[in-house]
């Protein structure tokens, strides 16, 4: 059964359509009025094996905000949705990837306790237009609405671009290795027999 999640949201600040294939081949629809997140959410897609299609408008007159936050919350609700019962799941995955001069590791419980926890700092405020501090409103907004755990270590870089895509490289890696079906998992991998 092919697991997959849609999430309509309509604001006065946003109106987004999305939808995520977990078992897909990593092919993406992306158009959230944010270049910067088009470009992430991209190689999200790609390095995690997602089918993403995402259609977004929002006040980016204003600046990204309302749209990333919002995007995030959505495709936090799509993974929950899509997850179901998750049954035979792996729950945790870790990755690290390195990006020219930055390394970062992401590391995930799917456990239905939602936190973030992120460790480092971007050496400049602004990627283009992208202001950097969203991305951590989009990495807690996610956790929060699809109710895992996830850790974010950037260990070093000297260039933003390169530190914030190695996070979502590493993001999408450690996602697909816990979202993945072990047979070996007899229902959930919990003792507490859910999550």
């Amino acid at each position: 059964m092919e697991r997959n999640g849609e999430v309509i949201r309509k604001t006065n600040e946003t109106d987004i359509a999305l939808k995520l294939g977990i078992d897909g081949e990593g092919q993406a629809n992306l158009d959230t009025g944010v270049p910067f997140l088009n470009h992430m959410l991209d190689l999200f897609a790609k390095h995690g094996h997602f089918n993403l299609d995402i259609q977004a408008e929002g006040d980016t007159d204003i600046d990204d905000h309302h749209t990333t936050e919002d995007i995030g919350i959505c495709l936090g609700q799509a993974l929950l949705q899509g997850l179901g019962d998750k049954k035979g799941i792996k729950r945790y995955g870790n990755a690290f990837v390195p990006m020219d001069d930055a390394l970062a590791q992401v590391a995930i419980d799917v456990s239905n306790r939602p936190h973030l926890e992120l460790r480092g700092s971007w050496p400049s405020q602004k990627v283009g237009t992208f202001d950097t501090e969203l991305v951590h409103e989009f990495l807690w907004k996610f956790a929060l609405e699809a109710r895992i755990n996830l850790h974010v270590i950037v260990h070093y870089g000297n260039n933003t671009h390169h530190i914030i895509e190695a996070i979502f490289k590493a993001l999408a890696r450690a996602l697909d290795e816990a979202t993945l079906i072990d047979p070996r998992v007899k229902g959930v991998p919990s003792s507490k027999g859910m999550l």
